[in-house]
């Protein structure tokens, strides 16, 4: 199938990835746009994989207030150069996170943060819904091992759903952000406060 510039140009305005990427994307997806767009965040996904060593100590600390002033939130994110945390982009970015925190008040950004305890916790209530459910005690892990990643998508920042688009989650968008940039972008940690509310 011949890739047109047209095909190119919508690509591109889909990803923000170069020019030479979206044509290489279609060329390897045959034309398909949609299979070029995955291909683009997988690539992304390994380009930023590359990255993550690298030291991150520029960005941002954005605020955002909400209900006149009954709640806010602090989140620091962290970029490997200046020039990148100040673009509009980068602070658009941050904007989301700080109103992801306020709206789908997550406890910890990513499942690795997640307290020992309250793993342990959710496992035992876990278990005991299934003891209770009557199914083989040989599916009782996965089960399990389910109802665990789906506490983790609702208390993770990175493995929740994005407000905006709720077909993408954080670490989607964090992902994206890194191959835009090119720099190492790290989500470093949040408070999130409801005026009255004891912590």
């Amino acid at each position: 199938m011949e890739i047109t510039a047209s095909m190119v140009k919508e690509l591109r305005e889909k990803t923000n990835a170069g020019m030479m990427d979206c044509k290489k994307a279609l060329n390897e997806c045959a034309g398909d746009l949609a299979k070029a767009q995955d291909w683009l965040r997988q690539k992304g996904l390994a380009v930023a994989a590359k990255r993550a060593d690298r030291q991150s100590s520029e960005g941002q600390i954005m605020a955002y207030i909400h209900g006149g002033g009954k709640l806010g939130v602090l989140v620091e994110v962290n970029c490997e150069t200046d020039f990148t945390g100040k673009t509009d982009e980068f602070t658009q970015f941050a904007r989301d996170l700080a109103m992801q925190i306020a709206a789908a008040n997550p406890i910890c950004v990513s499942p690795e943060d997640l307290p020992a305890e309250v793993v342990e916790r959710e496992k035992a209530i876990y278990l005991g819904q299934v003891k209770d459910s009557g199914k083989p005690e040989k599916i009782w892990d996965k089960i399990i091992e389910g109802k665990l990643k789906k506490f983790e998508s609702e208390v993770c920042l990175l493995k929740q759903a994005f407000v905006k688009d709720p077909d993408k989650t954080v670490e989607d968008l964090l992902n994206e952000m890194r191959a835009k940039t090119g720099e190492n972008v790290q989500i470093r940690r949040f408070a999130r406060f409801v005026l009255g509310e004891q912590s």
